[in-house]
């Protein structure tokens, strides 16, 4: 809303007001144009001018309409939540500054659920739509700044941040001598990823971004602005990877820096081998070799059927995607005495600097540049619906082949696998939130995306995945079977009416998915929220439940 609206919108506050005060005497709750009054009223009280409110039905001026739209959509990663019938909210609000961010919370409190977005890539749309009412998205794109100090090697990165411009500002601000371990997507917010755990390409070396955070900013549901100190160690231990959107809004986080080679090797091969299961057996050796690498190497696996770089489309292939923090000549060497079924070629790899590394594994386009990190606008768009899985012991040929052969039915499906191990193995499964630590040897993530001429076909990937994931069982973690929280996933559960809450409880309804997610760490998780945002104030259908007033009754140690 521009500033030059100020006048008008405090005139209008005053029919709102009379409005308001007619629906009380009713005994009838405010209309939705009500507490748009209210909320922009408040917004602009709070010298926070840059914010949108929904279209009304009778607007005059197309071009608000638009804007709205353009703004809603922008950072709406999942095409699933973007058509008409998504529910919309009542305002989205830029804050520029961390003064302006309390004052969102305040004005939103009482008014509007608040919905959180950095990035926008939660894979059920969390942080952009909700059924349970009406809701404002806060979104945090303006706050990403990014201050790096390379002489105690440590950055401040406001949670607006994508990990494109961390990383490049990383870069810029150490000449190159420090990174930071989190993913490769460089849309991502910072705020969410970090908020559930963060894996990337340097986590078996170095850990999750989680871990490497030592200090953090953050605006609880009062309208505080809290650091490490006086959030206190159980909220800031919830923080870092127990969830995003469920403990208040992160300011910023104080992340550590970490050494890397002045020379890192990458590469990305795909194979397509002409012998029977030929995918099946590169597969089921990669699985016995990855996890157990030294922590300097990372090869994760994808495989499909509609896989880039397939010499044969639509026939199913493996792709092989290795970061080795070391030369080219060692990467060579490794990989041809633990690996020699994937035929690595010198000409195959290439050693660049860790920043060009995160260009190469970026899926930009060719030719991009560390500049292009910053950009973040994400071009190619899909409808997707995704789902994790943690494995401990080694798949069975019989299961891979079944893998492959479902696979092999859907070209637009695929799997990525990730390895784990390394020093992620040294960390406790307490240490932070996020708990999948030792005895993991990788994640599968099962992913199937479809373009608008298939939306008719929605259900049929929908029903492909869900039957993939129920086919895996034998094969994966069990009691529970794990699942990674940055993978959202609402197949697992989520929150039921009031009436049902009040029936089970909360807590034991969230248990279900809260176990599959944090597995022991469940219980610290509600107990950390019970003690920073004891009203629920910020919540998604997946996220962490506070305890209700009646069980507080009987804990003396809250």
């Amino acid at each position: 809303m521009a500033p030059n609206n100020t006048l008008f919108l405090h005139s209008l506050l005053l029919l709102c007001f009379s409005s308001l005060h007619i629906h009380t005497s009713l005994s009838l709750p405010p209309t939705a144009a009500d507490v748009r009054f209210l909320l922009s009223s408040c917004f602009l009280q709070n010298q926070i001018h840059n914010f949108t409110t929904f279209p009304s039905s009778t607007t005059d001026d197309p071009s608000a309409t638009t804007s709205f739209y353009n703004l809603l959509d922008y950072s709406i990663q999942n095409l699933r939540f973007q058509g008409p019938n998504t529910p919309k909210p009542l305002a989205i609000v830029l804050p520029s500054t961390a003064e302006q961010l309390v004052g969102v919370v305040t004005c939103c409190r009482g008014k509007a659920e608040i919905k959180v977005r950095c990035g926008g890539h939660s894979y059920e749309g969390a942080s952009s739509a909700w059924d349970g009412g009406e809701f404002v998205i806060v979104d945090l794109m303006r706050l990403n700044a990014v201050s790096v100090d390379s002489r105690s090697e440590t950055a401040w990165v406001e949670g607006g941040a994508t990990l494109g411009e961390t990383y490049a500002a990383v870069a810029e601000g150490s000449d190159g001598r420090l990174g930071f371990s989190a993913g490769s997507c460089p849309t991502v917010g910072v705020g969410g990823h970090i908020g559930g755990g963060g894996y990337g390409l340097l986590s078996r070396r170095y850990g999750m971004a989680a871990d490497n955070v030592v200090d953090a900013l953050l605006v609880d549901a009062g309208g505080r602005l809290l650091d490490r100190l006086s959030m206190g160690e159980d909220v800031f231990w919830a923080i870092r990877g127990g969830g995003g959107g469920a403990w208040g809004i992160v300011y910023a986080w104080k992340i550590k820096l970490l050494k890397v080679p002045t020379k890192v090797t990458a590469f990305a091969v795909s194979r397509q081998p002409a012998a029977q299961n030929g995918v099946s057996k590169l597969v089921n050796k990669w699985q016995h070799v990855a996890p157990k690498l030294e922590p300097d190497f990372y090869l994760s696996c994808f495989v499909g059927a509609g896989l880039p770089g397939a010499q044969q489309a639509h026939q199913i292939s493996a792709t092989f995607k290795g970061l080795y923090l070391g030369p080219k000549s060692e990467a060579l060497s490794t990989l041809g005495r633990d690996f020699p079924e994937l035929g690595l070629g010198e000409n195959e790899c290439e050693e660049m600097s860790w920043i060009e590394s995160v260009v190469f594994f970026s899926g930009l386009n060719p030719g991009s540049s560390v500049a292009d990190l910053k950009e973040r606008y994400l071009e190619d768009k899909h409808y997707f619906k995704a789902k994790s899985d943690y494995v401990r012991s080694e798949i069975p040929m019989k299961g891979i082949e079944l893998a492959v052969e479902i696979l092999e039915r859907e070209p637009k499906g695929y799997v990525i696998l990730d390895p784990y191990g390394g020093v992620m193995s040294n960390f406790s499964e307490d240490s932070i939130a996020f708990p999948h630590r030792k005895g993991n040897l990788f994640t599968i993530q099962y992913l199937v995306e479809w373009g608008e001429e298939d939306g008719d076909n929605s259900e049929g990937y929908l029903g492909w995945i869900r039957e993939f994931y129920e086919l895996m069982t034998p094969f994966v973690s069990s009691n529970p079977r794990r699942a990674y929280v940055n993978y959202l996933d609402f197949d697992l559960g989520v929150v039921g009416s009031e009436e049902e809450e009040e029936e089970e409880g909360g807590v034991e309804v969230a248990r279900v998915w809260g176990e599959k997610y944090f597995l022991g760490n469940f219980d610290r998780l509600v107990m950390a929220k019970t003690i920073i945002d004891s009203d629920n104030v910020f919540n998604h259908p997946q996220s962490i439940p506070p305890l209700s007033s009646s069980s507080i009754g009987f804990r003396d140690d809250i």
